[in-house]
């Protein structure tokens, strides 16, 4: 994986060009996850460079952890200055959906584009979560874990993502889950001004389709596409229907 120093801080990424790519998109992971999230069907998408990076924290990236969405949304966009990538489609899942409206409200300029999974406009998280991620870590995870998959995932795929959790420094997953908490732009979806796919599970319990639903509704022009039975990890659950989506969505784009 390419390296870049940030800060200070060494934070990694893979990277995926395909011969014939007309876009850059950007795949920011969730919170307590690492760019393994993200499927191969979306990290080798035909047509695009797909660049998948692990925040700070999190995966192979070295640092600390951020306390808000905004200072993760800083985080990239410096990152992508030093990289060289003048715009891109963000694409983020559940924390990264936050972190690329944010994106769209305040460095315009950057976003070509949105790709929301599996998020919301306002990210309240259950006080059991945010509770159990500081007195008893593992359970906390176990429940987390619960409440991500929709109907008959893969159980290896499961425990994939419950051991990836686990190796997480907990005090960055409760940082990532707080973050989300204090999130809210409900308000201002309205000035969000990049085409926009919005993508949600029927079956998700961490951030219900009528979060997508909402998005869909206020953001002006979005597309909303539901992924039945699916939960909040939608695009591990149902890869293939998540890339069409995604593949639809760029080819459409100006």
């Amino acid at each position: 994986m390419p390296e870049q120093i940030i800060d200070g801080e060494v934070l990694y990424y893979a990277v995926h060009a395909d011969p014939g790519a007309r876009r850059s998109l950007i795949l920011i992971h969730g919170a307590g996850e690492s760019h393994l999230v993200w499927p191969g069907t979306l990290r080798n998408l035909r047509g695009a460079i797909v660049y998948a990076i692990d925040l700070p924290g999190h995966g192979r990236s070295r640092g600390r952890g951020r306390s808000s969405i905004a200072e993760y949304a800083e985080v990239i966009v410096r990152w992508m200055e030093a990289v060289g990538i003048p715009e891109a489609v963000w694409v983020g899942h559940s924390m990264g959906g936050a972190i690329a409206q944010w994106a769209a409200l305040h460095h315009p300029e950057r976003v070509a584009g949105l790709v929301l999974i599996a998020t919301g406009a306002r990210l309240r998280v259950s006080p059991q979560i945010l509770e159990g991620l500081r007195s008893n870590f593992p359970k906390t995870v176990d429940l987390i874990t619960e409440w991500s998959w929709g109907m008959a995932p893969p159980a290896q795929l499961v425990e994939e993502g419950r051991r990836m959790l686990l190796a997480m420094d907990p005090t960055v997953v409760e940082g990532d889950y707080r973050a989300c908490d204090a999130f809210d732009v409900m308000g201002r979806l309205e000035a969000i001004r990049v085409p926009t796919l919005v993508i949600g599970g029927t079956a998700d319990r961490m951030t219900p389709m009528k979060y997508a639903e909402y998005l869909a509704a206020h953001i002006p022009g979005a597309q909303l596409v539901r992924i039945e039975g699916a939960g909040h990890m939608v695009m591990l659950e149902q890869p293939e229907a998540v890339a069409e989506a995604v593949r639809s969505f760029l080819d459409h784009l100006a």
